[in-house]
């Protein structure tokens, strides 16, 4: 019996935080993100900055990596994602003191750094999809991912807002810039830029991988024919 409970208990860790992360049988929308284009993290750095930055810091994130890992010139990171005065070398901090936001919120606004990797890129993408008008709520909204939520929906003006009618969600129509496909698409490019800055070195790692991986090819092709080339004399 107690072979079994280990066996069990190391299979599930191989089960999908995600599987476990909406909570009341909400199931997730796949976000299907791809830290490899360049352009969708340029977009999702832009909605970061914009709609983010003011209360959720990304602490151990620095404007200048910006340059080499999303293609950016120094000048465009400057004109368009900078706009407090900060440096290049600085890091993403928010621009809300934490008294103001224990005021406003009751509570200091997490940074947000590792949450893609705690939380899962499917569960951030269909959080951000799930806001829905509440008056009973403080803010107004509440979300069927993350309940009594005390985060308000900032991407309100680009989505519109949201009703719950018997348990799914209807938008109101008009009330939004954007269309649903391309309110989609704006949140899939700020997920994937919270994925790509929860592990910046990912893209990297993994192309240094497949070179790994060929050289230890080639060192066990060129070992092989060593070892029949010296066992040939042996015999």
């Amino acid at each position: 019996m107690k072979n079994i409970i280990r066996i069990c208990a190391f299979l599930s860790l191989f089960i999908p935080a995600t599987v476990f992360a909406a909570g009341g049988g909400v199931k997730l929308q796949t976000a299907n993100i791809d830290t490899a284009d360049i352009k969708s993290l340029q977009n999702g750095a832009r909605i970061y900055v914009n709609y983010c930055l003011g209360c959720h810091s990304l602490k151990v994130m620095r404007f200048n990596r910006f340059i080499d890992e999303l293609d950016l010139t120094k000048e465009e990171i400057e004109q368009n994602l900078m706009f407090v005065g900060n440096k290049i070398y600085d890091y993403l901090n928010n621009a809300i003191p934490n008294e103001d936001a224990v005021g406003w919120f009751g509570v200091v606004p997490p940074d947000l750094t590792l949450t893609a990797r705690s939380r899962g890129s499917d569960w951030l993408y269909s959080y951000l999809l799930s806001f829905y008008a509440d008056t009973d709520r403080p803010t107004g909204v509440n979300n069927l991912i993350f309940k009594d939520v005390g985060m308000p929906h900032v991407l309100w003006e680009l989505q519109g807002m949201q009703d719950l009618v018997d348990g799914k969600l209807v938008l109101r129509q008009g009330t939004g810039s954007m269309n649903q496909t391309e309110y989609e698409d704006t949140v899939r490019n700020l997920v994937n830029f919270m994925t790509y800055a929860a592990e910046p070195v990912k893209n990297e790692r993994i192309r240094l991988g497949y070179w790994v991986i060929g050289f230890l090819l080639i060192l066990l092709v060129m070992s092989y024919l060593l070892k029949k080339e010296y066992w040939r004399d042996v015999h």
